[in-house]
């Protein structure tokens, strides 16, 4: 038999609250998640697993529409697999921008702080 977990479970391990896990459930990003005779939800590795590709997506700024986009070829079968990785590559190009557009920014917040802790004499705290 295969491990099945409780939401909160699935919440603690994933970092999605419970609220977005029954989003996520919602609008199809999360689908076939399994009941008990109860009624409650149960979730399987499988599913923590696409919640781990979620997660990665969320925080790198993927819009949801872009996160169904890419469950539904998921789904789909794997001659979408060209379809995906298209769409991963498209959203990697645009994280690469933000990383380079955080990291000139972080820059120049360095060189504001050295110039403050040149006029107040304080050292760097970190």
């Amino acid at each position: 038999m295969r491990p099945v977990y409780s939401p909160s479970e699935a919440a603690r391990r994933s970092g999605f609250s419970l609220d977005t896990l029954r989003y996520y459930e919602k609008i199809g990003l999360l689908s076939g998640i399994g009941r008990t005779s109860g009624g409650r939800r149960v979730f399987t590795d499988e599913d923590l697993s696409w919640l781990v590709i979620f997660r990665c997506l969320r925080d790198t700024g993927m819009p949801i529409a872009e996160m169904c986009r890419y469950a539904e070829l998921s789904r789909a079968g794997e001659h979408t697999a060209a379809a995906r990785q298209e769409l991963l590559e498209q959203h990697a190009a645009r994280v690469e921008e933000q990383m380079t557009l955080l990291q000139r920014q972080y820059a120049h917040l360095r060189e504001k702080i050295r110039f403050y802790q040149g006029v107040t004499g304080a050292n760097p705290v970190r």
